[in-house]
């Protein structure tokens, strides 16, 4: 049997229609199938890759670590150098209060252990989540998650959970002195790239402030620079009590992290003990990688270039098939008159050599997340080939 076979047969399957690509290169903003050919990654494993497909200064890390140690005892026991010394990068470059770190092996264990912190530290039990959000598949992460299609099959899940509505005045009337938190997307990504309004951001912390309920900022997606400013909180001008981050953390290694004051994590600690566990989370080499391409990021000065590079995909895209162009750096969504226009660009577009894809709770909607080291000729080769699709999309409607 052949290993597309081998795949069907024995790997389980999330979706009816995988593409199904056998990789066998990866490097900077490209992927090469077994057949020799090359593609422009715009999506960069969803957010994970910031820095590209396997930077010099990652495998260096990784290379280095692994002539040390693996996996030696279950996470917090043990003086792992990686691991302290990442925790330290971070909250070097976090506000002062966001001090302590605890290392996961996924974004959903993260959205996972902070709703834990969260009940733990207030004794509360209520939580208030937002429509359209996603923070995970696990169970507890799934009950947060803002869409019943994607909920429905796997009930009963965690009650006193109120789903409001993201960006709304009458969704901070859900929060009372009995929320234990409030967990949102900084940025709501598989909505579409759908951004809150300042002041609503603003509001949503001072309610939360005065109910003594802790805001819980999910980052996974667009933490590390992407919306343009290190953290996409910064850009509010709040701080949220605990922040969730993942996909890019680990430079390309499984990895995530809650974070939030020292006082608050040390809770975990007793009553009872080990009140949050994991054998392999904070894994030395994924946080070895991770911290080299944190330090790839603030050194190359990526953040910086995120906004030009936003503005040059934007005028390139220009079409008379988009309904819309929503982004935040560079997170982008093409909008379509239906799923199924969405569907067939992607797949053309796939075809010449451009990866790309869609959203969870946007399926007319192309996604754009590249790793920002693109290159602006890159950017320019990708909007080439996204016009000429559209264009011929719009060629065979015409003649059909």
């Amino acid at each position: 049997m052949n290993l597309r076979s081998l795949f069907f047969n024995h790997l389980a399957q999330t979706s009816p229609e995988p593409l199904a690509i056998e990789v066998v290169r990866a490097e900077g903003c490209r992927l090469w199938d077994d057949k020799g050919k090359s593609y422009l990654d715009l999506i960069g494993g969803i957010s994970v890759c910031n820095i590209g497909h396997r930077h010099p200064k990652v495998i260096e890390a990784i290379t280095r670590q692994l002539d040390q140690y693996l996996h030696v005892m279950v996470y917090g026991e043990m003086i792992q150098p990686p691991q302290v010394q990442y925790a330290q990068a971070l909250a070097t470059h976090l506000p002062s209060s966001l001090n302590s770190v605890y290392f996961t092996n996924s974004g959903s264990e993260a959205t996972e252990g902070a709703m834990k912190l969260a009940k733990r530290f207030t004794g509360r039990t209520g939580i208030v989540s937002f429509k359209n959000s996603y923070h995970g598949s696990t169970q507890g992460a799934l009950s947060v998650m803002g869409d019943e299609y994607w909920r429905n099959a796997f009930r009963p899940l965690l009650p006193d959970i109120i789903h409001a509505d993201y960006n709304t005045p009458e969704a901070l009337d859900f929060i009372t002195e009995k929320t234990a938190c409030v967990i949102a997307e900084t940025i709501q990504a598989e909505q579409g790239v759908n951004a809150p309004l300042q002041s609503w951001m603003q509001s949503l912390r001072k309610k939360c402030t005065e109910t003594g309920t802790l805001l819980i900022l999910d980052e996974i997606q667009c933490g590390f620079g992407r919306n343009g400013t290190l953290w996409a909180f910064e850009s509010f001008g709040i701080v949220p009590d605990i922040l969730l981050l993942g996909k890019a953390l680990g430079g390309g290694m499984p990895l995530g992290a809650f974070i939030a004051d020292k006082k608050r994590m040390d809770c975990l600690t007793e009553n009872p003990v080990l009140g949050h566990i994991t054998t392999f989370g904070g894994h030395p080499v994924c946080c070895a990688a991770g911290k080299a391409a944190f330090e790839v990021l603030l050194q190359e000065n990526l953040v910086a270039q995120v906004y030009a590079k936003e503005q040059a995909l934007r005028s390139g895209l220009q079409h008379p098939l988009l309904k819309s162009i929503r982004s935040r750096g560079l997170m982008m969504a093409l909008e379509f008159e239906s799923e199924k226009i969405c569907r067939a660009i992607i797949a053309d577009a796939l075809t010449e050599g451009l990866f790309t894809d869609w959203f969870l709770f946007a399926p007319h909607c192309l996604r754009i997340a590249p790793p920002l080291t693109i290159t602006f000729e890159e950017i320019q080769n990708a909007c080439t080939i996204l016009r000429k699709v559209m264009d011929n999309y719009l060629a065979k409607k015409s003649a059909a």
